[in-house]
């Protein structure tokens, strides 16, 4: 059965758009994962941890038919061939990938929670899922997106659209 599902991407270390865009290619790549739809890119105040650069941050829709499980561990792969290492929480990375949504699943794992438990606090996930959401109101939430960012703090509200990446008018699907 094949799912919708929602990923968010970010990045702070090297090429940001580059890794990104690597992100979305080697995704795109993989069995059982077609990318639909990518949001524009945003840049974002880092959270958390404070001391590093500026994030770029977007989300993308794809369609899967693996399990949520299987899905997560393939965006973990992509991470690690991209060079991710995970040292600081919230700190600096090449890229981050998580999954937000898959269809209409509610799931509570040890290593895995869908909806993401997170994404309703971060405008930076927010307003990019906004993109590329189409249905109005978030699966399993039931509210749509906007009415989640008027929830946020200002402060909270920081994103600002950055630009594209080249992939926003089609995808290559062919092996090369």
């Amino acid at each position: 059965m094949t799912v919708c599902a929602y990923l968010a991407l970010g990045s702070n270390m090297g090429d940001r758009a580059e890794q990104l865009r690597q992100a979305i290619h080697k995704l795109n790549r993989r069995d059982g994962i077609r990318v639909i739809r990518i949001s524009p890119v945003y840049e974002t105040e880092p959270v958390g941890f404070v001391d590093q650069e500026a994030f770029l941050n977007m989300v993308i829709a794809v369609e899967s038919d693996l399990a949520p499980e299987k899905l997560l561990e393939t965006a973990l792969a992509v991470e690690q061939e991209l060079g991710r290492v995970r040292t600081v929480r919230w700190g600096p990375r090449t890229i981050d990938i998580d999954l937000l949504l898959y269809g209409d699943k509610m799931l509570q794992l040890e290593h895995l929670t869908i909806p993401h438990p997170s994404m309703t606090e971060r405008a930076f996930v927010l307003v990019p899922l906004r993109d590329v959401w189409e249905g109005g109101a978030l699966p399993v939430l039931n509210r749509p997106v906007d009415e989640y960012l008027r929830l946020l703090p200002q402060e909270n509200k920081g994103v600002q659209k950055w630009g594209t990446i080249g992939w926003e008018t089609g995808f290559d699907h062919s092996e090369s």
